[in-house]
């Protein structure tokens, strides 16, 4: 079993000197001597370092009070989730899967030792809460793999507690600059090692301008294979809105693909976008039940208990497999699916050679705004088409296949940002706001369908189905105001890319 952890600290730089008095730090009672731990850790990584490019550990510590093994992702400066997992020889399989899309069929070896004598003291308040732990740390550090240096220094670590605001960790600072005490230029631990250990390189050079169409189409979709891959741990545990997130990264970048297929060879593209979509498709089974499940729950709510007749709400529950949201035994066989793994590297591979057609190599001013005025161009003749249309299926068809072009301008648009700035940014805003209204009527049409399956099963059942037409005919209604509004609301947005 693996235990998570929100990890709030700060490290600094430290002379050897120790650590500066900390009692005159408001709101600190009492600073508590804890003693001195031996610690011992290893850390794993592939021999391409796969994981500290993503600014990723995973250890195996003894000593102190949570030997085991420990895994960290960023969150922000200063701030991880680490996962722990208890000691063992081997690597749990729990935290094997949260690095997977990251490792993929990679070994993962060990690559740096750290060995510290960690001091530790306690941060007391007046009423014997801990408000933080703060440790100076002698470490020596040993590389295992891809050099063979070692390194020594002192540092200060100050961990937050659990539930104590991290203004608090703002005073500690003030006190420790005032010492004499800086902030260390090293993230983490393991950084600064890997950095004072390995084979000494030349410089790198500053970071390469987007300069033609085609950096720019690049910059977008590696961002999407990085929220891929990034995401990939936070669908595992189940982590709120992740998997919703990750569906859209896949069709942003399946969109990409088709919007500037004068930049990418479609060739190549296509059978890369067909995995996305499979994907999608994988990410979507559980989400899209989830939905209706919550509007049609709401919308049950809403309802007078004397106009609900039989187990409704029972009903709709049950259709939806009583499942909460996030990650299915289903979904994480997906994510450690032979084809998923492929998909991962189809697109490495495809951002290490990239296959350009003739205009990526042209300006982004000339190239980009064509392909967003394209897919706007097509929006355009939906929607317009919607609404000369009469209410029914045709109307409801043309709106649904409006709004699957609204996401690729949406998504195009985003894409165009750093050419274009402002107009680029406004019309993102617009077509977000139009996917909303179209989505509103394409929820309205799934809950309708779902609506008259219900009533067929109760009906089946020997239950009245009369909530079940209460509900239809209400979301009849959502959806003849969606398409009231419609005509207004295009007229006011029609042109948004004459600016662009």
């Amino acid at each position: 079993m693996a235990d998570t952890k929100r990890e709030i600290e700060r490290k600094y730089e430290s002379d050897d000197s120790g650590l500066p008095d900390l009692t005159g730090v408001a709101g600190v009672a009492a600073v508590v001597d804890k003693g001195v731990a031996q610690l011992d850790a290893t850390y794993y990584d592939t021999a391409d370092e796969r994981l500290a490019a993503s600014s990723v550990t995973l250890r195996r510590r003894t000593g102190g009070s949570d030997a085991g093994w420990h895994l960290k992702f960023p969150v922000a400066q200063g701030v991880r989730d680490e996962i722990q997992a208890p000691l063992s020889d081997d690597l749990p399989g729990a935290l094997a899967g949260l690095v997977r899309s990251r490792v993929r069929d990679a070994e993962l070896v060990p690559v740096v030792r750290l060995r510290s004598d960690r001091d530790v003291r306690h941060l007391m308040d007046a009423d014997g809460r801990l408000l933080a732990e703060v440790s100076v740390d002698a470490v020596h550090a040993e590389r295992l793999a891809g050099g063979s240096g070692e390194a020594q220094w002192t540092e200060i670590e100050v961990e937050l507690a659990d539930g104590v605001d991290p203004v608090f960790l703002d005073k500690v600072d003030k006190r420790l600059r005032k010492a004499g005490v800086r902030p260390s230029k090293s993230a983490s631990k393991l950084a600064r090692a890997m950095a004072e250990t390995a084979p000494k390189k030349l410089a790198p050079g500053p970071d390469e301008e987007l300069v033609t169409a085609g950096d720019h189409v690049l910059a977008y979709v590696r961002a999407q294979r990085d929220a891929i891959v990034e995401l990939d741990p936070a669908v595992r545990q189940d982590a709120e809105d992740s998997v919703h997130s990750m569906r859209v990264a896949t069709r942003r970048m399946r969109s990409t693909f088709k919007s500037f297929g004068k930049v990418l060879d479609r060739a190549v593209t296509d059978p890369i976008g067909d995995e996305l979509k499979w994907l999608a498709g994988e990410l979507g089974v559980d989400r899209d039940r989830e939905v209706l499940n919550e509007r049609l729950s709401a919308a049950l709510e809403e309802v007078p208990r004397p106009l609900v007749s039989g187990p409704v709400a029972e009903r709709i529950s049950h259709w939806a497999g009583d499942a909460p949201g996030g990650a299915s035994a289903r979904l994480i066989g997906v994510l450690d699916s032979g084809r998923y793994l492929a998909l991962l590297e189809a697109l490495d591979a495809l951002l290490a050679e990239p296959p350009l057609r003739e205009a990526a190599g042209k300006k982004p001013e000339k190239v980009i705004p064509k392909a967003v005025k394209k897919d706007f161009a097509k929006v355009s003749a939906l929607v317009e088409q919607a609404v000369e249309l009469d209410p029914g299926t045709d109307r409801d068809v043309a709106i649904h296949e409006a709004r699957k072009k609204t996401k690729r301008t949406r998504y195009a648009a985003e894409a165009a940002v750093p050419v274009l700035g402002k107009p680029a940014k406004d019309l993102v805003k617009t077509m977000k706001a139009l996917q909303n209204l179209l989505g509103e009527h394409q929820d309205s049409v799934m809950s309708r369908q779902t609506l008259r399956e219900l009533s067929a099963v109760a009906h089946a059942a020997g239950e009245s189905a009369f909530t079940y037409g209460l509900l239809y005919g209400r979301e009849e209604r959502r959806a003849a105001a969606v398409e009231a509004e419609l005509p207004g609301f295009w007229d006011g947005i029609k042109d948004a890319t004459a600016v662009i």
